[in-house]
Parts: C-alpha cells; sequence; structure tokens
C-alpha cells in the first residue's frame, strides 16, 4: 500500500495541477535564479531526507496557500515551496532509477516557476 501511494504521489508530480506548469520553461530573471540558488543550498540536505509524509504535508500545504485568496506569499516563500518540491524530485530519481527522467523533468519544471504568474494568479483570484 506504502508502495502504491508513492507512485500516486510520483504521477500526482508527473501532472501538475498547476496550469502554468503546462506552459513552456520560461527563463527567471537573474534575481529569482540567486534566491532559488540559496534556497536550494540551504534546504538541499534536509528536503533529500524528508519521508513522503514530510513531503505530502509541504506539497499540500503549497497548494492550499496558494490557492487560498487570502494569502499572498512573498517571493522567498514561493521559491522555498517550488525549490523544494523541486528537490525532491532528486529523491525519487534515486528511489526510482527507472523515473530519472521524468524526475528531472518535473525538477526542472518546479524551477521554472516564476513569482511574477504566482501574483497574476492571485489577481485573478480577487477577480
Amino acid at each position: 500500500m506504502r508502495r502504491f501511494l508513492k507512485l500516486v504521489l510520483f504521477l500526482f508530480l508527473i501532472f501538475p495541477i498547476s496550469n502554468a506548469m503546462y506552459a513552456q520553461s520560461k527563463k527567471l530573471s537573474i534575481d529569482d535564479q540567486l534566491l532559488q540558488d540559496s534556497i536550494y543550498k540551504s534546504n538541499k540536505k534536509k528536503v533529500l531526507n524528508f519521508s513522503m509524509k514530510e513531503f505530502d504535508a509541504l506539497f499540500f500545504e503549497y497548494f492550499t496557500t496558494k490557492n487560498d485568496a487570502n494569502i499572498v506569499l512573498t517571493k522567498t516563500e514561493f521559491y522555498k515551496y517550488t525549490v523544494q518540491i523541486a528537490t525532491f524530485s532528486d529523491r525519487l530519481a534515486k528511489l526510482y532509477p527507472e523515473q530519472k527522467e521524468v524526475a528531472a523533468k518535473n525538477k526542472e519544471q518546479w524551477l521554472s516557476e516564476s513569482y511574477e504568474d504566482y501574483l497574476q494568479f492571485k489577481a485573478s483570484q480577487k477577480k
């Protein structure tokens, strides 16, 4: 049953909820890339040691917060979520070597999430 849950979660990562994930990858600004790099370096070890339960909590907290019209994440908070989710793809690639390519694409998609797109999404929620 646990393995099935892991597979379902992995598939859930493959087909993200966010519409922005289906768009082509955009280049982030240098400032955003530096912020992501800083977050990645400071959280990599912690995230790679996440249990599936911890990752599930992070993942659902992100989407709950993102979809709450009353909450607007700061740039750092937004990238902390997306970078941690992307980093967990590295762990999944190690656990499921046959899915390495899918995990790499997933990671790239999460790292291409833009704070500006998030702010536009938030603005559209208020309409």
